[in-house]
């Protein structure tokens, strides 16, 4: 907690003259004065919860706070949640389980991994199962700002609409960025995690293009640091996976020193066309 802390002045965290007796009712005063974006935030340790949901409220977000599991899934009932920030390590059971849960159930709610493993492949894991996002604790609670505001972006929830729905289709797929589906030839539904739609939409937007690592990650993550090379790979694995082949030829190529590319035409149109 104490790292947490020191990353940004208590002050900031906490405005002068306020004592922690009365830190819960100065929350909720905060969080029913802000109209923006829901954040709920599971953290079983105390602190880290209250001290980051007052800074998110003081960011311009509402907060729901759940320090279980259980409390987590009672939020999720009451309340229309735009986006998770989920601590891995939590005492009634496993961040990680409970985000492949929600992915199963074809929740839309993105979710932030708050994880303290230090392992590349051990953070590999929570994209692997759905997760948009992780941050290796300790962490700045700016960075966490930046990150939800960043998924909420590619997730379309920030910013104004766009103009026209339109749709993209490719090799016999259809993607439909407003309604956030892929479906195959005979109509069936194509499930992708948040991180693999968004990825997909890249490639779609670039058609033939050569994209390296480094340019998918700017596209995908707005140029964030402590973003892993590898989170790509693994995306773009699971997108084959999921997609198949055509004709024996991956859709999403390996280009040696360069990276990937989708080899694909792609027609763009409207979504009655």
């Amino acid at each position: 907690m104490e790292l947490l802390r020191h990353q940004i002045p208590l002050e900031v965290l906490c405005p002068a003259g306020l004592g922690f007796t009365r830190q819960d009712n100065l929350l909720q005063s905060l969080i029913r004065m802000s109209s923006s974006q829901n954040i709920l935030v599971v953290d079983d340790d105390p602190e880290i919860r209250k001290l980051l949901g007052r800074y998110l409220v003081q960011q311009g977000f509402r907060v729901q706070l759940a320090a279980t599991i259980k409390e987590l899934k009672e939020q999720l009932a009451v309340h229309a949640i735009d986006l998770i920030v989920l601590d891995v390590l939590l005492p009634d059971g496993s961040g990680l389980d409970i985000c492949r849960s929600l992915c199963a159930d074809r929740s839309d709610v993105p979710i932030i991994l708050l994880t303290a493993l230090k392992e590349d492949v051990d953070r590999i894991i929570g994209l692997e199962i759905g997760a948009d996002d992780y941050l290796g604790k300790p962490f700045n609670p700016r960075e966490l700002v930046a990150r939800i505001r960043a998924v909420l972006r590619r997730r379309g929830d920030a910013g104004p609409p766009a103009t026209e729905p339109r749709v993209y289709r490719f090799a016999g797929f259809t993607a439909e960025p407003h309604t956030r589906r892929v479906t195959g030839q005979d109509g069936e539904l194509i499930e992708l995690t948040g991180a693999e739609f968004d990825l997909l939409i890249v490639f779609l937007d670039r058609p033939g293009r050569v994209l390296s690592r480094e340019q998918l990650l700017d596209l995908t993550h707005g140029g964030e640091d402590d973003v892993l090379d590898r989170s790509v790979d693994v995306l773009v694995s699971r997108l084959r996976r999921k997609l198949g082949e055509q004709q024996g030829v991956q859709l999403l190529k390996t280009v040696r020193n360069g990276g990937y590319q989708l080899a694909a035409s792609v027609e763009v149109a409207s979504p009655a066309s």
